[in-house]
């Protein structure tokens, strides 16, 4: 386990691959970066792979909530910058995907490509997270647990006997209520439709075909801010792809990389 303090609050992450070209994966609400981890190894022979927790998920620090999405830009940024990354292909899924882009658009230096999954330039209503942030905030995050999992996978991966499942919705359930309610705060009140529009740099969307949180429509408006990127579907996945679906992840990030000739 490695940790450092990055912009203030104590960051985990893990950094593998040395000299290589950088990979960053930025994780979704309610999830650590072990969601990562079929892809991360798929593609550590070719890119120096940097995992991290955002603020308030997994073994990162919970400071008090809200935040702000430009408090979980800066923390990347900050992390970045203390491990001498200079430019670097960005991996968001969901709200890791609203940091990338923020990324992206605050500092244009350190990021060469974009690959956001499942998230969009605004995802949901004021409405939505101020009832997520007081459902989790007096009932507990179990309380919503059955709905997001509804969300994030297909029925055939909600099956009673899957092992992994059980697992997710553990990873989920045991996230700080503090950095979950705190992000939902930072998603409420993101919107980045007009820097995104702006962005001028290599970029592909992708998105399960049973997204129960971003949908295929969604993403897909999303490509359409960034001049030339490319949009594709997942068959046979919900909100996170790269659990149900690693393998073609894998080859969607290889393909368009190479393409990009980041290497």
């Amino acid at each position: 386990m490695r940790f450092m303090r990055a912009n203030g609050v104590v960051l985990h992450y893990e950094d593998a691959g040395g000299s290589k070209p950088a990979l960053i994966f930025s994780n979704s609400l309610g999830t650590d970066f072990r969601i990562w981890d079929g892809v991360a190894a798929g593609l550590s022979g070719s890119y120096r792979i940097i995992r991290y927790d955002k603020r308030g998920h997994g073994l990162s620090e919970a400071t008090p909530p809200p935040y702000a999405m430009t408090d979980h830009v800066a923390d990347l940024a900050a992390l970045l910058d203390a491990l001498g990354v200079q430019s670097a292909a960005v991996v968001g899924l969901s709200v890791g995907g609203l940091i990338a882009q923020g990324l992206a658009a605050m500092r244009p230096d350190l990021v060469r490509a974009l690959v956001l999954c499942d998230t969009a330039h605004k995802i949901g209503t004021d409405e939505m997270w101020n009832g997520r942030i007081a459902a989790v905030t007096t009932e507990g995050i179990a309380s919503i647990s059955d709905a997001v999992m509804q969300r994030w996978f297909t029925p055939a991966y909600r099956a009673p006997d899957n092992a992994d499942f059980a697992g997710y919705t553990t990873m989920l359930t045991q996230t700080s209520v503090d950095g979950y309610s705190g992000t939902c705060a930072a998603l409420r009140d993101a919107d980045l439709t007009e820097s995104t529009r702006a962005l001028k740099l290599p970029a592909i969307c992708i998105v399960g075909d049973q997204d129960g949180s971003t949908p295929p429509d969604l993403v897909r408006s999303l490509s359409e801010l960034i001049r030339g990127a490319q949009f594709r579907i997942i068959p046979d996945a919900g909100h996170l792809p790269c659990i149900e679906q690693p393998r073609a992840v894998i080859d969607l990030i290889a393909a368009f990389l190479k393409e990009t000739r980041y290497s």
